[in-house]
């Protein structure tokens, strides 16, 4: 999906980051529901969210800081470097699985917020602590706001395999992704949960197929191309499907034209399966942004700097960001929230994150290599 044009792997190119930044924020925003600020975020203007950018950034950036050592490596030191990742992200998911177990158990005991329990799919734990603990830890049991990394677990555990194909054909690995998803969707085939019924919220088998997209654009840049170029015709279908989506959710909301005739995945909005609809608007979105010179030049100005601080530290930031929105939720549930006291909450916890993400930064023992790209010469339309 990324039409950078690499000619120099000395500079790493911001928007990445930037984005990253955003979608981080956005996720934080909207993992405090009932907030003003939230009536302002990307799902409210398209059939996608910032769920859906992050796992797209997080193949893009899995493409380019690993691919290139399975051209180096054997395949087990190669894969290893990113099942290390997969097992990094583990232990931080349960940290902060810990951490958000502890706030309500003290909101139920203290504060009276047992409805939040149920809501978060606490209250399980409660009822079958031993089944439970084992859930937590074999990520069959996942609090709500708390599934995006669990999936990505996954995903990286399996990125390996798509690598080696793709080192072999990008688009072949797209074609087998793609397939896995159709078929997911198709037999409604997911990870089940434990305890309790149902599949995951973020079905890997459904959301691979954006990573897997995102790993492709990754890889492609790595080697100095572009996965899908700048195209005129195609720039534009996406600004009108952009456009599109956004005239159907404030003027017609509701099921698509011709939808009942379709698959629920191809032309439906569930979420846990990633439907068509959401599929194509994140990857249309991408390909806007991407493609605006307007876009590039701000990402590479002072202005997006704290962005790009979010972006270059986005494991931290998304984990202390879950913590303190559940911490929030937790205080929207005692005391009456409003403009004034949304603004304090999540500027707090938007500060917060940012000293955090700036203490990282300036580790060394645990600065991130970084993505490195070269700048892009996007065409002008």
């Amino acid at each position: 999906m990324e039409s950078f044009n690499v000619t120099t792997r000395s500079q790493r190119d911001p928007r990445l980051d930037v984005l990253r930044g955003i979608a981080l924020i956005t996720i934080f925003i909207n993992h405090v529901p009932g907030n003003v600020y939230e009536h302002l975020t990307s799902r409210n203007f398209g059939f996608s969210d910032a769920a859906e950018g992050f796992v797209l950034m997080s193949g893009i950036a899995a493409g380019l800081a690993y691919s290139k050592g399975f051209g180096k490596l054997p395949f087990a030191e190669a894969a290893g470097r990113m099942w290390a990742r997969a097992r990094k992200l583990y232990f931080v998911h349960l940290l902060i699985i810990a951490m958000a177990i502890a706030l309500l158990w003290a909101g139920a005991a203290f504060l009276g917020t047992d409805a939040l329990g149920n809501r978060v799919n606490f209250t399980r734990i409660l009822a079958e602590p031993a089944s439970s603990i084992v859930g937590v830890l074999t990520l069959g049991h996942q609090l709500a706001y708390f599934n995006i990394l669990p999936l990505y677990v996954v995903l990286l555990l399996a990125a390996p395999v798509f690598i080696m194909i793709g080192r072999r054909s990008l688009w072949g690995m797209i074609s087998v992704s793609a397939a896995i998803w159709f078929v997911a969707g198709y037999y409604r085939i997911n990870i089940p949960n434990f305890p309790g019924d149902g599949g995951w919220f973020f079905n890997p088998f459904s959301w691979q197929f954006l990573f897997v997209i995102g790993l492709a654009g990754g890889m492609a840049a790595k080697q100095g191309r572009s996965l899908v170029p700048p195209m005129r015709w195609l720039f534009w279908a996406a600004v009108a499907y952009l456009l599109f989506s956004l005239y159907w959710l404030w003027v017609t909301p509701g099921l698509l034209p011709g939808s009942e005739r379709l698959p629920f995945f191809v032309a439906g909005f569930d979420k846990t399966f990633l439907p068509g609809p959401r599929l194509l608007h994140v990857l249309a979105l991408t390909y806007v942004l991407i493609n605006l010179e307007i876009v590039e030049a701000f990402c590479r100005s002072r202005y997006a700097a704290v962005l790009d601080t979010f972006g270059r530290n986005s494991l931290p930031v998304f984990a202390s960001g879950s913590v303190l929105a559940m911490a929030f939720q937790l205080y929207g549930e005692v005391f009456e929230t409003a403009f004034v006291a949304d603004t304090i909450l999540l500027g707090t916890g938007l500060v917060l994150q940012c000293w955090i993400a700036l203490y990282v930064s300036r580790t060394p023992a645990t600065r991130p290599a970084g993505n490195r790209l070269a700048p892009a010469r996007i065409q002008k339309r």
